[in-house]
């Protein structure tokens, strides 16, 4: 595999002008640079017409431009696009553009792989490879943007990978992306995923911004996570309830708990209930989801039927749930799982 470049899309707008300044080019570059990269979405440095040439060069010769190449493009009957993309190293992951009345979602990964272990997904199987980087993670959005020549508006952190165990680049992605010499994507139309890392969680807090954060619960009571989420053994409920009580507290924001329904194991009627006391007061939104099925996984998907029971039986205990819409099935859809094939596909034979 190659070895990663130094990308210069990795820069929020302040590092960019540090970097400028270190090499002796006027701070007032910087914005015009950043929006080359993030707004006009450029993947050649001679594609900066207003930047002078000895620059350029130098900029050529010492750093580089997220720019992954799609390997694969499948499209859903129902207008969800999935891409296998290739990095720069050779290392592949998955990003998957939905359409919504409201605007185009991109959901995004935010590591190669994932050291997590959650049993029923199909991104952690083989493991955490390495983080992205912050230009990483936006090519997956610019990429996905031109490739179908429509704007995305919102974002999703669901990708492959945990991201507050990719803490600070996953920071400076969310500086980058939102910001107004960019795609100007507004925190509240970006949602980020965590299966409760809960020193990552009061991290979050202190930031104070106004994104929504999804917490991936799948299971009320601490057996039963465990035997489905590992990282429960670190951060069992008796922590992780109240880290989102306190990141609601700090950040006025409500949070989105998922719930992967399971069949025969997180589904039953009691299991509603147990739910519906453990959040308690917490005004927070449940969001289940009908899991696609996953090669290798002992788990399998609870009936539609099923699902709209424990709705309303939430419903019923004063739980606000919805069932996430399920989309691009006939795409190899659960997350990971098109990273896997290809990884089979790649892997020489005896």
């Amino acid at each position: 595999m190659q070895a990663q470049p130094t990308y210069l899309s990795d820069l929020t707008p302040d590092k960019l002008a540090d970097y400028l300044q270190s090499i002796g080019q006027p701070k007032f570059r910087a914005k015009q640079i950043f929006k080359w990269l993030h707004q006009k979405l450029v993947t050649d440095f001679a594609a900066m017409t207003d930047q002078p040439k000895a620059l350029l060069q130098t900029l050529q010769d010492t750093t580089a431009i997220a720019a992954p190449v799609i390997r694969r493009r499948q499209q859903s009957k129902d207008g969800t696009v999935k891409y296998l993309l290739e990095l720069s190293d050779g290392n592949c992951i998955e990003t998957v553009l939905m359409r919504y009345k409201y605007g185009n979602t991109v959901c995004v990964s935010t590591q190669v792989g994932c050291a997590m272990g959650c049993r029923f997904c199909a991104s952690t199987q083989a493991g955490r490879v390495r983080d992205l980087t912050p230009g990483e993670i936006a090519s997956e959005i610019y990429t996905a943007q031109k490739d179908t020549g429509e704007r995305v508006s919102h974002i999703v952190l669901m990708g492959i990978g945990e991201p507050l165990h990719n803490f600070d680049n996953v920071m400076d992605f969310l500086t980058i992306i939102s910001c107004s010499e960019g795609l100007n994507i507004g925190m509240r139309n970006i949602s980020l995923s965590t299966c409760g890392l809960v020193p990552q969680i009061d991290r979050l807090a202190q930031k104070h911004l106004q994104l929504t954060l999804s917490v991936s619960l799948h299971a009320p009571n601490n057996a039963m996570r465990s035997g489905m989420m590992p990282v429960n053994d670190a951060f069992p409920l008796e922590q992780l309830i109240p880290a989102c009580r306190r990141y609601q507290k700090e950040t006025g924001r409500r949070i989105s708990f998922e719930y992967s329904m399971v069949k025969g194991v997180n589904d039953s009627p009691a299991t509603a209930k147990e739910l519906a006391e453990l959040i308690r007061g917490m005004g927070a939104h449940v969001n289940l989801i009908p899991i696609n099925p996953v090669d290798g996984s002992p788990y399998s998907a609870t009936d539609e039927a099923n699902v709209r029971r424990f709705q309303k039986l939430l419903e019923d205990y004063g739980v606000n749930a919805t069932v996430r819409r399920r989309l691009g099935t006939d795409i190899s859809a659960a997350c990971g799982q098109l990273r896997r094939e290809d990884a089979k596909e790649r892997k020489p034979g005896p």
